[in-house]
């Protein structure tokens, strides 16, 4: 053993004793403190004794936690990530138990719920501990931060020589801000709010910025998927119905998501940007990706190839880092708690509730999430791996309860900004150079809800405008009562081919909702409801609808061709829209191209409804319980970012490239669309690591979704109301499992 190794050796061993003596101390102090924890025999000992059963205690739950703890996590993976952060605490406090059992004599004791608090305590200190003596050797910096990455390829493959070194190719890590528009960054980078970001844009050689253009479904199932599988086609919201099978597609939901992946790879005929020695974290899709953690369309399937050993397991397999985010996920859940509690108290407007089971969600998407993704990314990046993508979803979920300019949703970005500076540090020490690529997939729209603003939600209205009962709170509302006068009028007149058109019973129509575009469907008429079978049915709806002042345009099929409506009896034939003009004016630029590419889609709703849009103020009402918003047209959730090393190509090269060669060149110009931000990440992963592996029947995770079935869990019968509306809202998909499927996660909004 050389010098350099004996002096490693020797640093780990003070450092091992350092946390064992702190470890001792922090014992004896809890032993004095608590009532219910003792260290001394009945009779009473003497300073000494009382010191070495501390340290006995202190090695043996050390030991314990070193090999039981990650047994007992790969038992647990089964346990949803909500539930298993609940674990931490009892589980660590259990192997206290028996570390005090295994005292001689029998001098160690505690009760069972001060266990619990002594090994928290414990943990706590001895992570700190650790973090401290190691903050000035980067050597052990770097083994610390590659430990799970050490891990992974123990189990798996074994080093190869022809590997990429530092020298060799670069890989490229992909971060996704999820719905950080591009003004939000550029006002947090300029305020000190995101320093590391700052500093990329400042340096002469370090990042560009540019913003793109959404498409109308501006929400992560429409943007992610055509990033990652290079197609968003029939993807017209984040939720929408399918009336051959009578079903509701939910982005959020597994098997939804795993059926949009595979209808992306059938008609891109690619298995996606990963598809090369790719990871993805976080994300909905998998991108082709052979190592997977906590992605949602793979949680649908069923068997070895749907597992995922990176991340999840490995992060909490350290009993460290179990206990340091379960108590950052109490600390957060008792912020959330505080900060609506002051936003009451202040009467701060717009404000929705903020109760229920929304603490515990923000904090599992502001904590668990990241944290997971963070560490499984350094991991990505000590394994070498060519392509990864990450998806970090903390801002978007507090954005959408807080507000997108709030206090609350700016002291993410803070925290955002210590995992990118992290990211960054870490991109120093790995066996292979990394490009950070920095990007969002739609920003958020501020706004008082639909509903706060006139007392009913878009199903209610669409209800009073078919002369159907709507809910006592809605009819006592100014839009309900003049939406059943439209109806009464509507009737008395006589309408070309009534009688023939109704049957003796309709069924209800089915609202959806997607930040602020709303979907309405008819499901007893067969393909899509033209303009005129919905005005022989329902008279007054599409008025009552287009002239309510929080409803900006309506798009509406009909027998000479789609149309789209606005107040005042406007109405303009899609192929005749005109960004700025008619419906449209106010909205921005790509408007009319967004709305005519939506109309081609299989699915589209009988009826698209966007919201208003106040470009004054950039505000528009979310059809569902949000003050910050994405999903439709209007304002900046339809800007998210793309930032990038200077070293790459432009994008707009890239698009002018692509135009040279023949494809048509973008409306208005620069980024549209997230499939062409697809096209742009493909290049540059060319650029440095040749041309990606197009789709296959084997070798990457997705490359068989093509003829897999779809598993269809999301039926809901055609004469049973959906609800359009739902408080609590994330975009996290609960961890992916290393030994069984996850439940799905809930029914959220992106």
């Amino acid at each position: 053993m050389g010098n350099g190794k004996w002096r490693t050796a020797g640093r780990t061993l003070m450092r091992v004793i350092a946390v064992w003596a702190v470890s001792t101390v922090t014992l004896l102090v809890l032993a004095g403190a608590l009532p219910d924890f003792q260290l001394q025999s009945d009779d009473g000992d003497t300073i000494t004794r009382t010191a070495f059963t501390a340290a006995w205690g202190a090695g043996a739950f050390g030991l314990l936690s070193a090999l039981v703890w990650p047994v007992l996590v790969r038992a647990l993976l089964i346990v949803p990530a909500l539930v298993l952060g609940a674990l931490v605490f009892f589980l660590n406090g259990s192997l206290l138990l028996i570390a005090l059992r295994l005292i001689p004599d029998g001098r160690g004791d505690a009760a069972p719920e001060t266990a619990v608090v002594v090994a928290a305590v414990m943990s706590a200190v001895a992570s700190a501990t650790s973090t401290a003596l190691a903050v000035r050797d980067d050597e052990a910096y770097r083994r610390r931060l590659s430990r799970l990455a050490d891990r992974r390829r123990r189990r798996g493959r074994s080093p190869d020589p022809a590997e990429p070194g530092r020298d060799g190719p670069p890989g490229t890590v992909f971060l996704q801000l999820d719905g950080v528009g591009h003004d939000v960054l550029v006002k947090a980078a300029a305020a000190g709010l995101m320093p590391t970001v700052a500093g990329w844009l400042a340096d002469s050689s370090g990042h560009r910025l540019t913003p793109w253009r959404t498409d109308w479904s501006s929400q992560t199932g429409a943007s992610q998927l055509a990033i990652l599988h290079g197609s968003n086609h029939d993807v017209p919201a984040f939720r929408w119905y399918e009336k051959e099978t009578r079903t509701v597609m939910v982005s959020s939901r597994p098997a939804s998501a795993l059926e949009m992946q595979r209808r992306a790879i059938r008609r891109t005929h690619d298995g996606g940007l990963l598809t090369v020695d790719g990871a993805s974290r976080g994300n909905l899709f998998s991108g082709g990706a052979g190592q997977l953690a906590l992605v949602l369309s793979m949680a649908a399937r069923r068997g070895k190839g749907r597992r995922s050993r990176a991340g999840y397991f490995a992060y909490f397999s350290d009993p460290a880092n179990a206990t340091r985010t379960a108590l950052s996920f109490v600390a957060e859940v008792l912020r959330e708690i505080g900060q609506s509690t002051r936003a009451r108290a202040r009467k701060v407007t717009p404000r929705i509730k903020r109760g229920g089971l929304y603490p515990f969600i923000r904090a599992f998407a502001t904590v668990v999430e990241r944290d997971v993704v963070v560490a499984a990314v350094l991991g990505d990046m000590f394994a070498g791996r060519t392509a990864v993508y990450a998806d970090l979803v903390a801002y978007d979920e507090v954005a959408h309860h807080s507000g997108p300019h709030s206090r609350d949703a700016e002291k993410v970005l803070v925290r955002l900004d210590r995992s990118l500076a992290l990211i960054a540090k870490i991109a120093d020490h790995t066996p292979r150079a990394y490009r950070i690529v920095l990007l969002s997939d739609h920003g958020q729209s501020p706004g008082e809800t639909f509903a706060g603003k006139y007392g009913l939600t878009l199903k209610d209205l669409v209800r009073a405008g078919c002369g159907l009962p709507v809910p006592r709170r809605a009819q006592r509302t100014r839009s309900a009562s003049e939406a059943r006068d439209a109806v009464r009028i509507a009737l008395h007149r006589p309408v070309e081919g009534q009688q023939d058109e109704h049957p003796a019973k309709l069924s209800d129509p089915i609202v959806l909702a997607s930040g602020n575009l709303g979907l309405i469907s008819f499901p007893d008429i067969e393909g899509r409801a033209s303009r005129e079978q919905i005005e022989r049915r329902h008279p007054a709806l599409l008025s009552t609808l287009a002239n309510h002042p929080g409803i900006g345009f309506l798009l509406v099929g009909g027998e000479d061709g789609s149309v789209v409506l606005g107040r005042g009896g406007a109405e303009v034939a899609v192929a005749e829209l005109t960004d700025g003009e008619g419906p449209l004016a106010g909205f921005d630029t790509g408007a009319a191209d967004a709305v005519r590419r939506t109309d081609t889609f299989p699915h589209v709703a009988d009826v698209m409804v966007n919201s208003m849009y106040d470009p004054a103020t950039g505000t528009v009402h979310a059809f569902e319980e949000q003050i910050g918003s994405h999903g439709g047209l209007g304002g900046e959730q339809s800007r998210p970012f793309l930032l990038w090393p200077r070293g790459l190509t432009d994008p707009l090269d890239i698009v002018a490239a692509e135009t040279a060669e023949g494809a048509p060149p973008p409306p208005g110009g620069g980024l549209v669309g997230a499939e062409t931000v697809h096209r742009v990440l493909t290049r540059w992963l060319q650029e440095s690591s040749g041309p990606q592996v197009p789709v296959r029947a084997e070798g990457f995770a997705g490359a068989d979704l093509a003829d897999e079935p779809f598993p269809v869990d999301t039926a809901a019968p055609a004469d049973t109301p959906v609800p359009a509306d739902n408080p609590s809202s994330t975009e996290t998909p609960f961890p992916e499992t290393t030994e069984a499927p996850v439940p799905g996660r809930p029914d959220t909004t992106a």
